[in-house]
């Protein structure tokens, strides 16, 4: 063998570990990044409506299914089986309007105050403006005062039918199926719901390393899975043999674009 082919092999050979090594310290990164810096804690509703005095003033997230509309942008929840209890009223203060689920199996994640329904205090302190006829039967009975408001689907329920949640942020907790790359990875479907697994697109590397198998809640927004879109969108790159694979694979199926993930 001369020189040149031998110089040759050797730069081919150097080429593939640095790729390798390129590869690694993306892992490397993953494991060391995040964009979520604590857990929130999920409030159960039966519990502030029945212990309203010590959630007064403190800020509170909930996940729970809508019992009926209030006015034009207030609705009421609750977590109790069979919607036993009181139902708890969520105002939204979010400055953005909501569209409530059709699908009563479909929950809400709220992120707000706890308040007594007081409304002119209310009204003043979020700068609201409140159609008090809407509200008689639930004024002086605790409330939460929302900054955020999401769908919270299970997985399952996006895939079986994205267009509902196309553009729209939604709080996914679902256990991790497959681990495709540092930044894209897929939820289990749960088989109650009959869909495929949904395909999760990180923006950014978790500090945390995230394994299969491991439960994870996630924040983001769902959209279509078209290569040439999220690549502009996000500053994405792949290799052409890569872009193929996932086109064929997930092309025009849902992905959730995660601000957020945390485990869970």
């Amino acid at each position: 063998m001369d020189d040149n082919s031998q110089r040759g092999d050797f730069l081919q050979a150097l080429s593939k570990a640095g790729v390798l090594v390129f590869l690694v310290a993306i892992a490397l990164v993953v494991r060391s990044c995040s964009f979520f810096e604590a857990k929130p804690t999920i409030s159960n509703t039966s519990e502030i409506a029945e212990n309203t005095e010590e959630f007064i003033g403190n800020s509170v997230t909930i996940k729970s299914r809508v019992i009926r509309k209030i006015g034009s942008s207030s609705f009421t929840v609750n977590d109790a089986r069979f919607f036993r209890g009181e139902p708890l009223v969520v105002v939204n203060a979010s400055g953005v309007p909501f569209n409530l689920p059709s699908d009563e199996n479909i929950k809400v994640q709220v992120t707000g105050q706890v308040r007594n329904l007081v409304i002119p205090k209310i009204e003043q302190e979020f700068n609201l403006n409140i159609q008090d006829e809407y509200y008689k039967d639930y004024i002086n009975q605790p409330a939460i005062v929302a900054r955020y408001i999401v769908l919270a689907p299970q997985s399952g329920q996006i895939t079986q039918r994205p267009e509902q949640y196309y553009r729209r942020q939604v709080a996914v907790t679902g256990e991790v199926e497959n681990i495709r790359s540092p930044v894209l990875l897929t939820l289990d479907e749960n088989q109650l719901f009959g869909g495929q697994d949904l395909l999760v697109l990180l923006k950014a590397p978790p500090k945390v390393a995230i394994n299969q198998g491991q439960t994870v809640s996630i924040i983001g927004k769902v959209r279509p899975f078209v290569i040439a879109e999220i690549e502009q969108d996000y500053d994405f790159t792949w290799d052409l043999n890569v872009k193929r694979e996932l086109e064929v694979e997930y092309g025009n199926r849902p992905v959730l674009v995660a601000d957020t993930i945390y485990p869970s």
